[in-house]
């Protein structure tokens, strides 16, 4: 496996990527040609359209929806228990003063870079892109959706 960084920490899941969202586009291109094409069946060609842009957009939205929703509240924790683990108190009113983003980014980060980039976060208000790119030995998230 690749070691992880900055630069190849996305995830992609090949069948929805690669497949069902690829063949849902070539179709509702095919729909478009046909409603600029095929005049005598404009109105078919107009529905078919509406109804394959409708199940792309909920392909990509309820995908997404459930398992971020669900990694976000798992990430808020970690750094709860990560900042526990580290300075031996609760974490409440930190976390309430970092975005999400933050918070996210921070979790790339050893326990060394993670102090200094939190103490950056909540002194310089740092983007969670800005500590991302910070991070000069990255620690891997392999296990995220």
């Amino acid at each position: 496996m690749e070691k992880q960084n900055y630069k190849n920490h996305w995830k992609f899941y090949a069948p929805h990527h690669f497949i069902l969202l690829p063949i849902l586009i070539i179709l509702e291109g095919y729909g478009l040609y046909k409603i600029v094409n095929d005049p005598d069946h404009q109105l078919i060609w107009i529905l078919f359209s509406v109804v394959l842009f409708l199940i792309f957009y909920l392909a990509i939205m309820l995908r997404q929806h459930y398992a971020l929703g669900n990694q976000n509240r798992i990430v808020r924790l970690e750094f709860k228990q990560r900042y526990f683990e580290i300075f031996n108190e609760r974490s409440d009113d930190i976390a309430e003063k970092l975005s999400f983003s933050q918070i996210a980014a921070l979790r790339f980060a050893y326990d060394d870079e993670f102090k200094d980039l939190l103490y950056k976060a909540l002194h310089e208000n740092i983007s969670g892109d800005e500590i991302k790119k910070s991070i000069t030995k990255w620690r891997p998230d392999h296990h995220r959706i």
